[in-house]
């Protein structure tokens, strides 16, 4: 259906209904208003023609206290819509010309009698939100659905924000954060800490293990090393017997050192790990150097690259876990909202923080923002076409409003005949 243009209603099928409503209300008061003016007419000729008794005087009295009123109340009801018989009447055709006016009025009474603070405070205040709130999330089914709606809003923000934008705000907060911060004693700390729990023995074991096993593999490799870093002067098969040498006692070094606990030369990797700790604590000279490493390798466009992508891996396993019905985020989530309701559904402090907080956000809006709330209804009700108010209140109200005028109509005569009994008692 083609939304309404500015200014207009649309009139629904419930509308047109009501509508028709109102025209037959319409003419059964205009048919009542016909019925005593004609029952007027008669009374009045029985009187002069027929000669009637005092009856008729009776019925014309009440015939035409009967006209009076529906006229009066057509006028009054007519009035409120349009202006009775096209005429420049004052005071007529209220709602098309003080419909701004009306507006404001309706505005300001919101405003002043539902927007105060004091109304909203004691309105919320005997809701009691926070138990309620708190029974309703302790059921898994609206735990569920909570966690689904901030699961679909969540794929939703990360949807709308674009990847390069992100990525330049976390590289950049990344690279501030690496920057300003020294990462020497930090990492002398950490690997003190290490060296004491012998935490550093598995990778030492790694190492020997990987140069023994290279050392099996590429043994001619090393002999050529050997050899070709000898004087040109000495016979090849001296240096090869060199070479041959070398290479066997480099094996059997780092086969003891792979077999060995408690070979020397672990323990001087212990030594020299406790001391490099010590100087990334302390030492002015090997702490500078770090920080300059660490500038260098921020520098590089490999490690830009990596810090930027992690927004990419960071987004796409939320989406992942966001999506994922039983993913342990989604899980977590239902299960934190389940034991908050149940907390919030039995403890009394609990439900009065929530509420505090609840009425003190709902307050300071209402308090700071009522001119903006108001004016919606205003900028609304200025911005509705007068012929088109006038049509959709008439349908709502209009039905009720011929009861008024069938309602003057009988008023009318027996008001008339009360007073034309009167009269006649009292001898006029």
């Amino acid at each position: 259906m083609t939304p309404p243009a500015r200014g207009a209603f649309v009139f629904s099928a419930a509308d047109e209904e009501r509508r028709r409503g109102v025209r037959r209300m319409k003419t059964t008061a205009t048919g009542l208003l016909i019925l005593v003016a004609l029952v007027y007419v008669l009374a009045k000729y029985a009187q002069h023609a027929w000669g009637a008794g005092g009856w008729a005087g009776y019925v014309a009295a009440a015939a035409e206290a009967g006209m009076v009123g529906a006229l009066a109340d057509w006028f009054a009801v007519t009035a409120l819509f349009r202006r009775p018989l096209g005429l420049p009447i004052p005071h007529t055709a209220i709602i098309p010309t003080k419909k701004d006016q009306l507006g404001i009025s309706l505005g300001e009474f919101v405003g002043e009698n539902f927007l105060s603070s004091e109304v909203v405070k004691a309105r919320l205040h005997s809701l009691g939100i926070g138990g309620r709130l708190g029974a309703w999330l302790a059921e898994p089914a609206h735990a569920e659905r909570v966690t689904a709606e901030l699961a679909t809003a969540l794929r939703g923000a990360l949807t709308v924000l674009r990847d390069a934008d992100v990525q330049a705000v976390v590289g950049e907060a990344i690279t501030r954060r690496a920057e300003t911060a020294e990462i020497a004693p930090g990492v002398g700390k950490t690997l003190e800490r290490v060296v004491a729990d012998g935490g550093h023995h598995r990778a030492v074991d790694l190492v020997c293990a990987k140069a023994h096993d290279w050392l099996v593999t590429h043994g001619e490799s090393v002999m050529d090393a050997v050899q070709g870093g000898a004087p040109g002067w000495t016979p090849r098969f001296v240096d090869r017997k060199i070479g041959d040498r070398v290479y066997k006692e480099l094996l059997r070094f780092v086969t003891e050192m792979r077999d060995m606990p408690e070979h020397p030369a672990r323990g001087a990797v212990d030594r020299f790990l406790t001391d490099f700790a010590a100087d990334l604590q302390s030492d002015t000279e090997t702490r500078a150097r770090v920080e300059r490493l660490k500038s260098e390798l921020l520098a590089r466009g490999e490690v830009q690259d990596v810090i930027a992508s992690a927004w990419t891996a960071i987004r796409s396993m939320i989406i992942s876990a966001a999506e994922d019905e039983q993913s342990e985020l989604r899980l977590r989530v239902r299960s934190s909202l389940m034991s908050l309701g149940a907390r919030l559904a039995t403890d009394g402090r609990l439900q009065d923080k929530v509420e505090g907080w609840i009425e003190g956000a709902v307050v300071y809006v209402v308090t700071n923002y009522r001119t903006e709330i108001t004016s919606l209804i205003t900028d609304t009700v200025a911005g509705w076409d007068a012929e088109h108010t006038s049509r959709k209140i008439e349908a709502h109200i209009g039905r009720d409003l011929q009861f008024i005028r069938i309602n003057g109509t009988v008023v009318g005569a027996l008001a008339g005949l009360l007073i034309y009994t009167v009269s006649r008692a009292f001898g006029a």
